[in-house]
């Protein structure tokens, strides 16, 4: 007979700390930030998603080293409230991630780490203090959509031409943090409602006509189309996939605030950010990293199913 090794339960607290599915939200930043630079992904990119990575799960392990007393009166089941983890593990893992994100942004550029500083900045100061004030949402909004911008300042070292998806992105991320802040008490009926609106205005612009923006002389010039192409129709499919996926939890919350609906609300719009970085690739005129993008969803799915992603 096989002993079970004791390691088991560690892996899987830090899998919960670090939220696992949710990991798998972070590369399509940097893909659609490539897309939006007309550039192809390069080893500039796959630094840039290996420190977008590392500060996403340096933010993870901090925001719960931050929030341990709350947890432990809301969320006791939560690794650090329950002893399966220790608080100085976790701060330990959040300077560490934060000192690598930093390190891979740098390796791949200059432009690339004046993206990273103010990302990880914003990070912390979300973790530590702007988490539960009104600007709270709005910092998160910001870490979202400076991640997306060091994804295209590593590729090119050009930001301009993705300002545009970025800030749908930050939008969208406005949107589920701003439902987010009553997961765990419910009660708040225009949250969802706030949010059903702006993933309308997001899906909105991601259908809107001559919105692929590959900024290159051959591409400047908008040419009429008598007809829809094939990257027109898989633009229109991942925005779709988006409004579907993000809508459904933010209705059910709408009509029924309660704790359990409002955090599938937040979880269904954590799962809306890989087909919108998807659409948002597709909308720049580049199918295959948006295939690549879209690729992730059904892999953050089933390990959604054994992780909460909140």
């Amino acid at each position: 007979m096989t002993r079970r090794t004791p390691t088991t339960p560690g892996l899987r607290a830090w899998a919960e700390l670090l939220r696992l599915p949710a990991l798998f939200t972070v590369p399509g930043d940097a893909l659609a930030g490539a897309a939006a630079v007309a550039a192809r992904p390069s080893s500039r990119t796959l630094l840039a998603i290996g420190a977008s990575l590392c500060l996403y799960e340096a933010g993870m392990a901090l925001n719960d080293w931050a929030d341990r007393d709350e947890d432990a009166a809301e969320r006791p089941h939560r690794p650090l409230p329950s002893g399966r983890i220790r608080p100085t593990a976790a701060l330990t893992a959040a300077c560490v991630g934060t000192a690598a994100g930093l390190a891979l942004a740098h390796r791949a550029g200059r432009p690339a780490l004046a993206v990273a500083a103010p990302l990880a900045a914003t990070v912390w100061a979300y973790d530590l203090g702007l988490k539960h004030t009104p600007a709270g949402p709005a910092a998160m909004a910001a870490a979202r959509g400076l991640d997306l911008l060091l994804g295209a300042a590593a590729t090119t070292g050009r930001i301009r031409p993705a300002l545009r998806p970025a800030t749908l992105l930050s939008g969208h991320t406005l949107a589920v943090t701003t439902v987010s802040r009553h997961e765990t008490r419910g009660g708040s009926t225009l949250a969802p409602l706030t949010a059903l609106a702006a993933t309308g205005a997001v899906t909105s612009r991601l259908l809107s006509v001559g919105a692929t923006t590959a900024s290159t002389p051959a591409t400047r010039t908008a040419r009429p189309r008598t007809r829809p192409t094939a990257k027109d129709a898989l633009r229109a499919a991942l925005a779709a996939v988006y409004a579907t996926t993000a809508t459904r939890g933010y209705a059910h919350a709408a009509l029924n605030p309660s704790p359990p609906l409002t955090q599938r609300a937040v979880g269904g719009g954590i799962r809306a950010t890989i087909p919108l970085q998807a659409a948002l690739s597709a909308r720049s005129g580049t199918p295959v990293p948006a295939l690549l993008t879209a690729a992730l969803a059904p892999i953050a799915a089933t390990f959604a199913k054994k992780v909460s992603v909140t």
